[in-house]
């Protein structure tokens, strides 16, 4: 389908993330309108089903469109887009090989430049959670975070690590 025009993302991209949203209805708008939606909108659906739904929604069987989605415009995300699909596939443990190999392409060159510390935090947490071992990935973010140490806090460090759970 032919993405909708930017009006109707922005209309989207509110009821995605309105206070009353919940896990169903973004689920639900994604089902009827996801082949419309631009990446920004694919990818703030990931993250809001990963953080309110997480391992409750596993078994959704809405979720394989929405990782196929993820995979099919995973070109077009920046690096904050990349770093909240991984981190709500993972919490929704959609994340699959197939899924992670598409987005490690994307991740090595774009993560590691991101100016957001949080960015790879989550995207290190994601894969570690998920069981996805990529060393190239992980070589790559220890090379730039070891150029980065000054700027990251323990929160960071924690979350990156998975040894608290980012919620």
């Amino acid at each position: 389908g032919r993405e909708a025009p930017l009006y109707q993302q922005i209309a989207w991209g509110k009821q995605i993330t309105a206070r009353n949203a919940t896990t169903d209805s973004i689920l639900a708008l994604f089902i009827r309108e996801g082949h419309r939606f631009s990446a920004r909108n694919v990818a703030t659906i990931a993250h809001r089903v990963g953080r309110f739904g997480g391992h409750r929604v596993r078994r959704d069987q809405r979720l394989q469109p929405l990782a196929e989605a993820c995979g099919r415009q995973i070109r077009e995300f920046n690096a904050m887009e990349l770093a909240n699909v991984a981190w709500g596939l993972a919490k929704t443990n959609s994340l699959t090989s197939g899924s992670s190999k598409l987005a490690l392409r994307r991740l090595r060159g774009e993560l590691v430049t991101s100016t957001r510390r949080s960015n790879m935090a989550n995207t290190v947490w994601a894969f570690a959670t998920a069981g996805v071992a990529s060393q190239a990935l992980f070589e790559a973010i220890a090379g730039t975070a070891m150029t980065r140490v000054g700027d990251f806090n323990p929160a960071h460090g924690q979350h990156g690590l998975g040894l608290r759970d980012g919620g």
